[in-house]
């Protein structure tokens, strides 16, 4: 098998890709930073394509498909991605825009072109990485917050999809709470309390997305959080959200 993994540099895409390799799973992996890569990946054994790219060129989101086509991914993991924290009247624009061409944009494209392929070969798995924040609408970091969400929605429909045409093909989507990465410093928040460990977070989304299961929560807490509010009015979520994203400004 080969999989394909989207900002594998650091966090949880590095951790899938040590995951994979311990799997004995061939991959290919994409990032801005070769140094990071070349490190990450100086001890693996299997065999490892790597691909320095920006996310943000959707030109060059083209490209890294026409490249890499032909090695028939066996499962593409949507892992790049970052957000921004601040009130959305003075957070910078440019920021947001390239938040929306990573986050959704890129993700749209690369699930769409690898999903024909898989479908015709009616086998395949595509893991996206969205996060708890897609449930609901995330005062502070509204961007961020709206993108996860798009994602989550896109992710759960094709799967639908997927299912009433009887295809071997499985789209999952991890929707993780804070995980211990770069993420806080890129979006310029600080968490509060103890995150998920992004190995634990990894394997236990790769074991589920083989399950082919539809939509990953790692963590009993986040579980328990995002049932509940199932049953919350929408001011309470908001109310809940504007507190809880307000103690992480760092």
């Amino acid at each position: 098998m080969k999989a394909l993994i989207t900002g594998a540099s650091s966090g949880i895409g590095a951790s899938m890709a040590k995951y994979f390799n311990d799997l004995k799973i061939d991959l290919i992996l994409v990032a801005r930073n070769k140094e990071k890569l070349n490190e990450l990946i100086k001890d693996f054994q299997v065999d490892v394509k790597v691909i320095i790219l920006d996310l943000k060129n959707l030109d060059k989101v083209k490209e890294l498909y026409v490249l890499t086509k032909n090695d028939n991914i066996d499962i593409l993991i949507n892992n790049a991605g970052f957000g921004l924290f601040g009130e959305f009247q003075e957070t910078d624009l440019n920021k947001e825009l390239e938040m929306i061409d990573v986050n959704i944009k890129a993700l749209h494209l690369l699930t769409k072109l690898y999903l024909k392929d898989m479908v015709k070969r009616n086998s395949g798995y595509i893991l996206n990485i969205a996060s708890a924040a897609g449930f609901g609408p995330g005062p502070l970091m509204a961007t961020y917050y709206a993108t996860k969400s798009y994602v989550l929605n896109l992710t759960e429909a094709i799967n639908y999809e997927l299912k009433k045409n009887n295809s071997n093909v499985s789209v999952s989507i991890l929707c993780p709470g804070p995980v211990k990465t770069n993420f806080n410093n890129v979006a310029n928040v600080n968490f509060k309390g103890q995150g998920l460990g992004s190995n634990y977070v990894a394997k236990f989304a790769i074991d589920k997305m083989f399950l082919k299961k539809t939509v990953i929560i790692p963590g009993f807490s986040i579980k328990l959080i995002t049932f509940l509010r199932r049953f919350a009015p929408r001011n309470l979520i908001l109310k809940f959200t504007y507190n809880f994203q307000s103690k992480k400004k760092s």
